[in-house]
């Protein structure tokens, strides 16, 4: 999946990628499965974990040789990464022998908008 699951955002403002916050409207089968699969991605606690390292990084961007230490062995390490990246959930980048990691752009804030809601 090379297009973000959560869809374009410019600068930190939601765009209408899907829907509204949860429990405003119902949702699209479109909208559905792209929050599915976001929700999927981030579902296993490995994964959950390594996108927390990742966002909690300054500037939002971790190489994998800093973010590794999960438990489990670099191969694997590797697959969850590349599930959080067909998620869209991060970008990738190879630097010399390393690959950096970065939260895409507007993630976070596409997730905090989906799952706020007014009181």
């Amino acid at each position: 999946m090379s297009k973000s699951v959560l869809g374009s955002t410019k600068g930190n403002t939601r765009t209408s990628w899907c829907c509204q916050p949860l429990g405003e409207e119902e949702l699209s089968e479109a909208g559905s499965v792209r929050i599915a699969a976001m929700f999927k991605a981030l579902s296993d606690p490995v994964r959950l974990r390594l996108f927390s390292k990742i966002a909690a990084r300054p500037g939002g961007e971790a190489c994998v040789c800093e973010i590794q230490d999960v438990g489990v062995s670099q191969p694997t390490v590797s697959h969850h990464l590349r599930k959080l990246r067909e998620a869209g959930l991060l970008e990738s980048e190879r630097r010399a022998s390393w690959v950096y990691y970065r939260v895409a752009p507007g993630v976070l804030s596409a997730m905090a908008g989906l799952l706020s809601r007014p009181v």
